[in-house]
């Protein structure tokens, strides 16, 4: 049996954790620049507000009750998803984290002590009881049936969040699976979902009936493995080990147009150093390092241009200081003036565990003395919460940062933020 554990419209519920008098009320959660909504609490949803909405609409429109917006703040969801998941290792022998708010688990042989459900509201009432936070849980004899249950479980109130489908109940399988549309199957998308309706299977009951062969021949491999998932044969194994990052990327939308190298230098400079401490975080070194920029597609009275330059590195490294000096290389060679940019990021390819190479005969590139010992402590500062050190050319009055004009507090990284309780 596998368990599915998911946090409850997290980003929202992590604005509310801090704020006692927001909950039940609508909240939504912004994407970066303040753009669409990507996140909305329960009162949200019943309000109508659609996810990818955007704020210049929401913000027009007149609510029946006020809507509680935020910007997105990644450092409080990222300490709390962290705490979840180590709530959810503490009560299960083996897990696998899928996303910042999704964990499954092992739960082979706890029907030998309790009942799957029994068990997984103590799950639930052990992470709330540790973060504040509520998760749901689905559980099923493979990793559809799992997240077909968890689905179950938020659309229906009565299992109140906590839902078991196992093989000596079939028949509540059979109901569940009749009743999920197939566009929320596990690993099925809009496209796949249009395509699968042409043919008449419009819920996940009509996916489990279909023949295999026949969906291996008209679609993929992929979507033959769910049938056999939903007809209770796990196909996908529990994956405790994290997969190894092939490609760090990071990049950004500008808040104001870029307009001066200078700037776009501060931004590329910090995108670097952000994708350096990834690839320090993997224990990994690159080989290639990528950058692009472009303006926006949609200004009027512009001209479009995007552009990206790369290069190979003769020796791999994870050196911060390594990746600033190829970025801005390889800026020198597609900066146009006169433009006013949008977006700008970075890119680390071409992985390796160590730095050794064949050295080149003709070239004369060194490893940087001491390297490692000064990433090292670069990273603990920065990672420790007590101060921070940054390079120089990242600059200091950085209008081109990303907007989060309804930015929440951090309130568990940073000691100005922390919550202070008055008792009277």
């Amino acid at each position: 049996m596998f368990g599915l554990a998911d946090v409850n419209s997290f980003y929202a519920s992590c604005e509310a954790l801090f704020r006692p008098d927001l909950r039940g009320k609508p909240v939504i959660v912004l994407s970066n620049n303040d753009g669409c909504v990507i996140a909305r609490s329960a009162g949200a949803k019943k309000l109508g507000i659609k996810m990818g909405a955007p704020w210049f609409q929401i913000r027009a429109q007149a609510f029946s009750e006020p809507v509680h917006v935020f910007s997105s703040n990644y450092a409080l969801y990222h300490t709390l998803s962290q705490r979840v998941m180590m709530s959810l290792e503490a009560m299960a022998p083996r897990v696998e984290q899928y996303s910042i708010d999704e964990m499954f688990l092992d739960l082979t042989g706890i029907d030998a002590c309790e009942d799957f459900e029994h068990y997984g509201r103590r799950l639930r009432q052990y992470v709330y009881d540790n973060t504040g936070l509520t998760v749901g849980v689905g559980m099923g004899p493979t990793k559809t049936l799992a997240k077909s249950a968890q689905w179950a479980g938020k659309e229906w109130p009565q299992f109140r969040g906590v839902l078991a489908l196992s093989p000596e109940n079939p028949k509540r399988t059979e109901t569940l699976l009749s009743r999920q549309p197939v566009s929320e199957i596990w690993g099925v998308g809009r496209r796949i979902s249009r395509q699968l309706g042409i043919i008449g299977i419009s819920t996940a009951l009509d996916l489990a009936r279909a023949s295999p062969a026949y969906i291996r021949k008209n679609f993929s491999v992929v979507l033959e493995r769910t049938v056999h998932e939903l007809n209770g044969t796990s196909c996908i194994a529990l994956d405790e080990a994290p997969q190894i990052k092939k490609q760090i990327a990071c990049s950004r939308s500008f808040g104001e147009r870029v307009t001066s190298k200078t700037a776009m230098q501060e931004a590329l400079c910090l995108y670097a150093t952000r994708a350096a401490e990834k690839l320090r975080a993997e224990q990994q070194y690159c080989r290639q390092i990528n950058i692009f920029i472009r303006t926006s597609p949609h200004a009027t009275g512009e001209v479009f241009y995007g552009n990206s330059a790369g290069e190979h590195l003769i020796i791999p490294t994870q050196d911060t200081r390594d990746v600033i000096e190829t970025a801005m290389r390889l800026l020198d060679k597609i900066w146009l003036e006169g433009r006013r940019y949008m977006k700008a990021g970075i890119m680390l390819d071409d992985f390796t565990p160590d730095s050794i190479v064949q050295p080149d005969l003709f070239d004369d590139s060194r490893i940087r003395s001491n390297s490692l010992q000064l990433m090292k402590v670069l990273d603990g500062i920065n990672q420790s919460g007590k101060g921070s050190l940054w390079f120089a050319r990242q600059g200091v009055d950085k209008e081109w940062t990303m907007k989060r004009d309804m930015l929440s507090q951090s309130y568990m990284t940073s000691w100005s933020d922390i919550p202070v309780a008055y008792i009277r």
